[in-house]
């Protein structure tokens, strides 16, 4: 009988750290990447109100790093600014549109038990950027996240109407009123998804970057009704399940918890947060994206005894 060949192993210290990498992606419920392509690259961006503007600053630095994003997802804020990505919208036009944004071009104040304002603008608000009506007619595959008020279950938006998706991913509780959408009552998306990267990962991305932007609590005492609304919220996102980080494959985390929720006018501040968190974090998702080494290859054995 022949003696059976033998596998050699090139470069044993990185099969070893590919094959520990196989089992902690396992273990975290992240999916494998495939081997004969390059991974479909997931974008997850969180929510955060007027600190979601440093969303852009994330994506000039992916664009700029040469990282090209198959599908996006948005909570919140980040999904209004996934939705302009999404459709097309350049980041010159994002920005200057951040910059210019007041409440009001969203939201309006009213009376009401369930909610001091209405979101109903947005939907307007959007299609200054955005001129598809519909999600599935994006350029880039969109995931609008929410919440399901009644079952605590979140909602993920991949096709239909884009505004009333937007206006419940962006209906902040205790904020804007939530939102009647085919017999669900739906509220901001951050409660049952703080970041979306189950939502990305439908659209079929493999690899995803996920994109928290913390709001913890500033030391001094809360101005109004509104600081203790987000404050509580902050904390309450702070000691959550956050299964969402172990599923992602990067994190970043840009440095905005000192700006307000409503700090349109530090657009250039925001956005400078987005891009150097992101500029940070680029050899680590060039290393993770780095086409895989050549496989295990077997080498007979070279024997002088007889068959």
């Amino acid at each position: 009988m022949k003696t059976p060949p033998k596998f050699k192993v090139k470069r044993p210290m990185r099969w070893l750290r590919k094959a520990l990498g196989k089992v902690r992606n396992f273990a975290s419920g992240r999916r494998p990447l495939p081997t004969d392509r390059a991974p479909r690259v997931g974008l997850a961006l969180g929510g955060g109100f007027a600190r979601g503007i440093a969303h852009i600053g994330v994506l000039k630095a992916l664009e700029e790093g040469g990282i090209h994003v198959d599908a996006v997802a948005g909570t919140s804020v980040g999904a209004l600014i996934a939705t302009a990505f999404a459709s097309g919208a350049t980041l010159e036009e994002m920005e200057r549109h951040a910059a210019e944004t007041q409440f009001k071009d969203f939201g309006r104040w009213t009376l009401s038990w369930m909610g001091l304002a209405s979101n109903e603008r947005l939907e307007s608000y959007v299609r200054r950027f955005c001129l598809a009506s519909k999600i599935d007619e994006m350029k880039t595959p969109l995931a609008i996240v929410a919440t399901d008020l009644g079952t605590g279950e979140p909602v993920n938006f991949t096709k239909g109407e884009i505004g009333p998706a937007l206006r419940a991913s962006c209906a902040y509780p205790g904020f804007f009123l939530p939102v009647e959408h085919e017999g669900r009552i739906l509220v901001d998306g951050f409660l049952a998804s703080p970041v979306p990267v189950n939502a990305v990962q439908l659209l079929g991305a493999e690899f995803v970057i996920a994109v928290f932007l913390d709001s913890s609590p500033p030391d001094e005492k809360p101005a109004n009704m509104l600081d203790v609304i987000g404050r509580s919220f902050a904390i309450m996102q702070r000691h959550a399940n956050k299964t969402w980080q172990r599923k992602a494959d990067v994190v970043i985390a840009p440095d905005v918890a000192h700006f307000a929720w409503d700090d349109f006018a530090r657009t250039p501040d925001l956005i400078a947060a987005g891009y150097t968190a992101t500029v940070a974090a680029l050899p680590k998702i060039r290393a993770a994206l780095k086409p895989p080494s050549a496989p295990l290859e077997p080498v007979a054995e070279s024997t002088s005894a007889a068959d």
